[in-house]
């Protein structure tokens, strides 16, 4: 690694239009020859204010921190201490994640001049280290006035919010500024984590990336380096051919190998300012992925291998026990894989506590070894140990029994949490009855007794107000399905009920012979033909979309419902008076309802594809639905408020609603809420906004910020970490994650499993686990008049989820301004 090299604050050549062209006497053998540029060290006003704020909050706050300080016999005046200002900053706001994260926020102002070491020293550091504030230098410094102090207890949130979003960028370029064998094992993990979430490297897990190896990660430049977008975009011209590309935030340099034979040749001219990259060294990755070679294990039969072990150190947690080896799967055939967590499996685990290797096993198998495959291999392991000659007859008798229990054990886990999945497979019924332990499995899967579930057209009506409860494959649900003259009627179907089985059931009830086709409509009268194999049809219906039947000719003609295109007038009157807590509060445990009904197994098909499994998703559909339902109320009903002074107060509310989601840990609806404030048609409506109130405002900057998608979403991710469960996460990211995980990764490499990408994959769905691993007090409910009608409006909001729609309302309610 070698540097940002281009901070925040430094602007190299900007401005560029699409059709600017370079100079041709004055390119550069080197594309990045703007890079050497000096850099401006002007600071801005922005962050001149933020230093000042900080210094009067310090001094308001906490006057000791900055005074004269003696070391070695030496006085340095008005000083802080490193670790004194880190503790600060932790205690002053949510928004500052962890030391790491306050020592980034340090090192931003480090860089501009604001705070300086005492010593010139350009890296701040968490240890008692003297720094001192710009203001401070001068042996006259004024100490703030009262009015001061004042402005700086007003603006200390949002100095910190700005802060805590730079502070990550400081951090790492005052990593990459250290000489390459400078820098400690906890910075280069910090350098491959912060890889991780660039795009252009992200999707690789450590098994696709010896495959591909350094020659195709550095083929670029003269081959020792590779150059990575961190924020912006540029254009790539080619001079006699002009723009070629335009690569943006996490693109990388190789892509003008698809371009150009020569990529030294290019000019890369900055389309807007604040554009910066990385340099990655291939010496430091080198580093990296010759640690982790060095400790691979790789077992072979028949000179090809079937498993491939990673070796690391597990230090003992008892002072008399020494530390030992442990071996981490990273991918291997199906058996072997089976087999090595079979033979190292403890024992002496509580079964409230799995072995994490065994449960990612558990939670990924049907990808890799479906239970047809699955149930024999148990089988044979049984068999094949009973039938054991080696050693004497005690031994072979405990190896046995010892293997018998581990088998028994991982299917008890099994059983427990594949639960009502295991009623639709034959197979594992038969195995588990053939292993005895039919008792456990029959008793939980008929624990939860078969129900129909009536729905109409996937959950549009009256039944949202009665308690949720999982849709199970083998449910029925009941489906209006259209005609193309809007006369309906109702069948009654199976969940995992193909295209072909629902086209059927309606050309029956219909007495129709003619060849139908299933369409999906949505309101905005976009249309899907569903294809005969497909199952859960339903699945497929957006917020307000409808299934209709007709013939390929009636096709062109068929017209959306005029119910599809939501409400003409808002519902502020009905919920302005009910209490904004009490909104947040049914909305979390309607919420609730729907992400307990989720299995587990539904992630997976979900991300790897239902249709391949022939199983429902439905429970997830339902709860990603809802995410898009509360995010298109806000908008809808904004949209639909004719008043301005009515406008700025059901902004208001929709803030106070978010507070109160992320107070009851509902992260869904709460970024549901705040992404619907985002949207176009209401994040466009500046006389709105401008009659808004600074504290409100402040409060949307706040959660604004924690929606930035820079890091990976880390600011998420991290305020995440620091919740206790109950939780409803933030769901369509975590499906992202996974969806990231599975196309960016193989699923086989040179044969074998690639179990690391199942291993990605099952940490995202224990996430959600562990969100669910608390139960949701009902009882907590606050005080309310008249709860009921709260819950009845929560679970039955009617949207407009037609954009143009909505941007056209948001015209009508303030027009363009010339």
């Amino acid at each position: 690694m070698a540097g940002l090299l281009a901070p925040p604050y430094g602007v190299m050549e900007s401005g560029a239009s699409n059709d600017r062209m370079p100079d041709k006497d004055n390119l550069s053998t080197d594309p990045l020859n703007f890079m050497s540029k000096n850099l401006n060290k002007v600071p801005s006003e922005k962050i001149l204010r933020g230093g000042k704020v900080l210094r009067n909050a310090i001094l308001a706050r906490a006057p000791h921190m900055i005074r004269d300080r003696k070391y070695h016999l030496k006085t340095y005046r008005q000083c802080c201490v490193g670790t004194e200002l880190v503790d600060w900053l932790l205690q002053q706001s949510s928004c500052v994640h962890s030391r790491a994260h306050a020592v980034g926020m340090w090192q931003a102002l480090l860089e501009e001049g604001i705070l300086n070491h005492v010593d010139q020293e350009l890296n701040f550091q968490d240890k008692y280290l003297f720094y001192r504030f710009l203001d401070d230098e001068e042996e006259d410094a004024v100490l703030p006035s009262e009015d001061e102090k004042r402005e700086a207890e007003e603006e200390l949130q949002e100095t910190l919010l700005f802060l805590s979003q730079i502070g990550p960028d400081a951090h790492m370029r005052m990593i990459l500024s250290k000489v390459p064998g400078q820098r400690t094992p906890e910075d280069l993990e910090i350098i491959y984590d912060e890889l991780l979430h660039i795009k252009a490297l992200a999707h690789l897990s450590n098994t696709c990336k010896h495959a591909q190896g350094l020659s195709v990660l550095f083929p670029y430049m003269d081959g020792t380096s590779w150059y990575i977008i961190q924020k912006g975009s540029v254009n790539v011209v080619i001079y006699g051919k002009g723009v070629v590309c335009t690569l943006h935030e996490g693109d990388d340099f190789g892509k003008l190998a698809l371009v150009n034979d020569a990529p030294r040749a290019a000019s890369i001219v900055l389309r807007e300012d604040n554009c910066h990259f990385l340099r990655v060294d291939k010496e430091d990755f080198n580093r990296i992925l010759r640690d982790v070679e060095a400790n691979t294990v790789r077992l072979k039969e028949h000179d090809k291998d079937v498993l491939v072990l990673q070796k690391s150190l597990r230090p003992s947690s008892h002072g008399n026990v020494p530390a030992h080896f442990k071996y981490t799967v990273m991918s291997g055939t199906p058996e072997k894989i089976l087999e090595h967590l079979l033979e190292t499996m403890r024992l002496d685990i509580h079964f409230s506590e799995p072995d994490p290797a065994l449960d990612d096993f558990v939670l990924m198998h049907c990808v890799f070894m479906p239970n047809s495959q699955l149930c024999p291999a148990l089988l044979h392991v049984c068999t094949y140990h009973s039938q054991a000659s080696q050693g004497s007859e005690q031994e072979r008798m405990d190896y046995a029994v010892a293997s018998k229990r581990r088998v028994l054990s991982l299917a008890l886990r099994w059983a427990n949490l594949q639960a009502h999945h295991l009623l639709e497979d034959d197979t594992a019924l038969s195995f588990l009855e053939v292993r005895c332990i039919q008792t456990h499995s029959r008793a939980h899967t008929h624990s939860c007794p078969s129900h129909k579930v009536l729905l109409r057209q996937f959950s549009s009506g009256e039944e949202r107000l009665a308690k949720k409860h999982p849709i199970r494959s083998f449910d029925d649900i009941l489906l209006k399905v259209y005609c193309g003259d809007h006369t309906y009627t109702t069948i009654r179907v199976p969940v995992l009920a193909t295209g072909r089985e629902v086209t059927a059931a309606v050309a029956d009830k219909l007495g129709s012979t003619e060849e139908l086709l299933l369409i999906s409509l949505s309101s905005s009268g976009e249309k899907l033909i569903l294809k005969p194999n497909d199952v859960s049809v339903f699945q497929s219906l957006g917020v307000n979309g409808r299934l209709f039947v007709c013939t390929r000719e009636q096709l062109d003609s068929l017209a959306s419902l005029p119910e599809q295109e939501g409400p003409s007038t808002g519902s502020m009157s009905s919920f302005e008076l009910m209490s904004s807590k009490d909104l947040a509060f049914q909305m979390t445990l309607y919420d609730w309802e729907l992400f307990s009904c989720v299995h587990e197994y539904e992630l997976v098909y979900h991300t790897f594809g239902r249709q391949a499994y022939r199983r429902s998703t439905a429970n997830l559909e339902l709860f990603l639905r809802r995410f898009n339902q509360v995010q298109l109320w806000v908008v809808t009903e904004v949209s639909l408020c004719g008043t301005l002074s009515k406008r700025v107060q059901l902004l208001k509310k929709f803030i106070k609603i978010a507070a109160h989601c992320r107070e009851f840990r509902n992260l869904n609806s709460f970024f549901a809420i705040i992404m619907g404030m985002c949207n176009p048609a209401v994040s466009r409506l500046g006389q709105t906004w401008e009659k808004l109130p600074s504290k409100f405002k402040k409060f949307y900057a706040e959660f604004e910020s924690l929606l930035d998608p820079s890091r990976n979403h880390r600011v998420y991710r991290l305020t995440v970490a620091k919740m206790e469960p109950p939780i409803i996460p933030f769901m369509p990211l975590l499906i992202k994650d996974m969806t990231f995980t599975h196309e960016g990764n193989k699923t086989f490499v040179d044969g074998l499993v690639n179990f690391e990408k199942m291993r990605l994959i099952a940490n995202t769905i224990r996430a959600v686990r562990h969100c669910r691993s608390q139960p949701f007090n009902v009882e907590a409910s606050p005080a309310s008049k008249n709860p009921q009608e709260v819950r009845n409006y929560v679970r039955q909001l009617s949207v407009i989820d037609n954009q143009r729609t909505l941007s056209q309302l948001s015209f009508r309610l303030e027009p363009r301004r010339t």
